[in-house]
């Protein structure tokens, strides 16, 4: 995606984008910041209806430290339902097409294939905040009955995305800067790698997208394979 003309997002040092693994691509700066200022304030406004953001706990009793929204299904580890079963019960919020056209774009220029993009239509979205020392460690996306991509976009705070492999969590892995902005796309023979956020890097420079203070929002983009 093109910045906006207008909107000084280039890069004193441009970062090229980067085939980290077959099926894994990473491209800077691909939201402009309009861009990544409309889906800061939609993040918000999804955050204040109904239950808001939560901390989800796993099925040991440990929460994690990133709080989620849901969009279209909600994530429950490790499931999804129609409705926020750990929360208030309340049915999850819609899935905007909108926010589908974004992930085909995203698609399309990351793996350089219309055809990709065309087909791909995500009907899940995680919302992640992370702030302070929240991070997610070393995990499958692996609930979705469907092959297709995972689209990851980046907004505020700069993190560490840590990439392993797709047979087992160990070592050795690639670890990458994903800065407000970025696109991370992981999909075919890599499509269920294990991927993490070790920790953020608040002493990055931040662009003024509307994000807090060292907040790290980041909205992960998936086709669940469900129905009903």
């Amino acid at each position: 995606m093109a910045s906006d003309p207008d909107d000084g997002a280039l890069e004193l040092i441009p970062r090229p984008r980067r085939r980290l693994a077959p099926g894994v691509v990473h491209v800077p700066g691909w939201l402009g910041l309009t861009a990544q200022r409309d889906l800061v304030e939609a993040a918000r406004a999804w955050a204040r209806q109904g239950p808001g953001a939560r901390r989800a706990t796993l099925p040991g009793g440990a929460r994690m430290s990133v709080e989620t929204v849901c969009l279209g299904w909600h994530w429950i580890p490790y499931r999804y339902s129609r409705t926020r079963d750990d929360q208030d019960g309340s049915a999850v919020q819609p899935f905007p097409g909108w926010l589908a056209d974004l992930g085909a774009d995203a698609v399309a220029d990351a793996y350089d294939d219309p055809a990709a993009g065309a087909a791909y239509r995500p009907d899940v979205a995680l919302v992640n905040s992370y702030r302070g020392d929240a991070r997610l460690g070393m995990h499958q996306d692996r609930e979705e009955l469907a092959p297709d991509p995972v689209v990851s976009l980046s907004l505020g705070t700069a993190c560490v995305f840590r990439i392993g492999s797709p047979h087992h969590r160990r070592g050795p892995w690639q670890d990458v800067e994903l800065c407000s902005g970025d696109l991370l796309v992981f999909g075919r023979e890599n499509r269920l790698v294990h991927h993490g956020v070790p920790k953020l890097l608040p002493e990055r420079d931040v662009p003024r997208v509307g994000t807090g203070p060292g907040e790290r929002l980041n909205l992960t983009l998936r086709v669940s394979g469900l129905s009903g």
